[in-house]
């Protein structure tokens, strides 16, 4: 990451860089002070690439204002040369064929050729994307399977294709594989089996999965998952080939994703299975100040917990978030401030809850700048919300901004790869973002911005036009 020193800039007579000036509306009132105030930005939250520049902060090269510029707000910015750095990371210390991008995080076509280009596998969680993995061309044999209740028309795309692996989590799945395969002639799956270690790990209940109160993977505690390994061993529809587990998302303690890999290793060497995967969860840093382990760090702790359980083999990993989360950016334009005296300041921009869930959803924490002047101190605080018609659209609870931050700046909010895509909405009819991929000085369009014409494609007409989308007869009527 490289760094212009102040000297390069103007200053605004206190000894700080000053923001650069835009043809924005009129100022709108100062923001109320923070005591004490932040600092700028982290540096420690922006992708690999970032660099202040005298314009602005650019990414991969590209001034964030000018991409938004280009292609609109809100928009995710991803840094090409920061996903493919982690991805390598990831292989170094875990090994080739050892690492599956945990696709849920951030998935479209682009994405799954760069993590399969890197030399990573891919794990996907539903038809969707196993569909996308497909049309990507990424290789079947490349591909694992998850999901808590698979249908059969998803099981039926993977045993046809022939996928690395199914990812089988109840004794209701193993009997739809196996009407698969007596029915319809279909071949034999490549299973492992998921298990609930009774190790629940991350940062709020929704997103710990290892539990013995889950609704993944069979149980250690009550004997379901030797059970799930009798059944599988004696099914001519499946070839048993290891064992899974996930314990929780966002640990930033590896010990706890250890405690969880000695566990199902401890089940693995019991029962004499050959493949054991120990999932992802790998946390990242969101706030200033936060710290986050390695993938060394994260491997080096798993195969000590593992070796100490009696396992010997690879150990396969699933991170997805430690991927794709810092690699992002999503670009915001401000369009009210407004304070209520005595009680707080509200910054409205034009995406929110649609495309970030997460606040809403988990509680999640971020930190916002103006990417005009990224160094700037940040004593003023408001509540930065959407545009969504609900009070809880709240993107940061007390963020704390630039102070001459005004209608029309352009805000950035850091470390929203994972899940932020993933998980958009078209709550209120909002269109979804496009994404931008930046690498040496390069914007490349990913993912197009959703149209009207798109929200309006699903919907199915009355009276004359019974049974033709709206969008068709609107474009028969022009």
């Amino acid at each position: 990451m490289r760094f212009l020193t102040p000297s390069r800039r103007a200053e605004d007579g206190r000894g700080q860089p000053a923001c650069r000036e835009e043809a924005l509306s009129p100022v709108s009132p100062a923001l109320p002070p923070l005591d004490p105030a932040l600092p700028p930005v982290d540096p420690g939250l922006l992708p690999l690439t970032a660099e202040f520049r005298p314009e602005g902060l650019a990414v991969g090269g590209v001034l964030l204002d000018e991409a938004a510029r280009r292609y609109g707000t809100p928009l995710f910015v991803y840094d090409e040369e920061h996903l493919r750095r982690r991805c390598r990371e990831a292989v170094a210390a875990f090994g080739r064929g050892n690492v599956a991008y945990a696709s849920k995080a951030f998935l479209c076509t682009a994405m799954a050729r760069l993590a399969t280009e890197e030399g990573l596998l891919l794990d996907v969680a539903s038809g969707g994307e196993l569909r996308t993995a497909l049309y990507a061309g990424v290789d079947p044999d490349r591909i694992v399977l998850h999901g808590n209740n698979k249908d059969e028309a998803e099981l039926r795309t993977a045993l046809t294709v022939g996928l690395r692996h199914i990812v089988v989590d109840s004794f209701d799945e193993l009997d739809r594989i196996e009407r698969l395969h007596r029915e319809e002639g279909l071949p034999p799956a490549r299973v492992q089996l998921r298990v609930a270690p009774g190790v629940a790990a991350g940062a709020h209940q929704a997103i710990q999965t290892g539990g013995h109160d889950s609704k993944f993977g069979f149980g250690l505690a009550d004997g379901a998952a030797a059970a799930a390994v009798r059944r599988a061993r004696g099914s001519a529809a499946v070839r048993l080939e290891g064992v899974h587990a996930h314990v929780g998302s966002q640990v930033l303690d590896p010990a706890e994703l250890a405690d969880g890999a000695a566990a199902v290793a401890r089940f693995a060497v019991e029962h004499g299975l050959r493949r054991l995967t120990v999932g992802g969860g790998l946390g990242v840093a969101y706030l200033s100040g936060q710290s986050a382990p390695s993938f060394a760090v994260w491997a080096e702790r798993v195969r000590a917990a593992v070796r100490g359980a009696g396992w010997s083999g690879e150990v396969g990993v699933e991170p997805g978030r430690s991927i794709a989360a810092r690699a992002g950016l999503t670009l915001y334009r401000v369009g009210t401030v407004k304070r209520i005296e005595g009680v707080r300041t509200y910054v409205s921009v034009d995406g929110g809850m649609s495309d970030n869930l997460r606040p809403a959803l988990y509680g999640a924490r971020y930190e916002a700048f103006l990417p005009r002047c990224p160094e700037a101190p940040r004593p003023g605080h408001a509540r930065l919300v959407g545009k969504h018609c609900e009070s809880g659209d709240v993107i940061i609870d007390d963020a704390a901004l630039p102070a001459d931050l005004r209608v029309g700046d352009l805000l950035a909010t850091p470390v929203t790869g994972a899940y932020g895509y993933a998980m958009a909405s078209n709550y209120n009819k909002l269109p979804r973002p496009a994404v931008v991929f930046v690498r040496n000085g390069e914007a490349r369009l990913v993912v197009r911005r959703e149209t009207e014409h798109d929200l309006l494609r699903l919907d199915v007409a009355t009276g004359d036009g019974l049974g033709e989308p709206v969008a068709a007869q609107r474009s028969h009527a022009v």
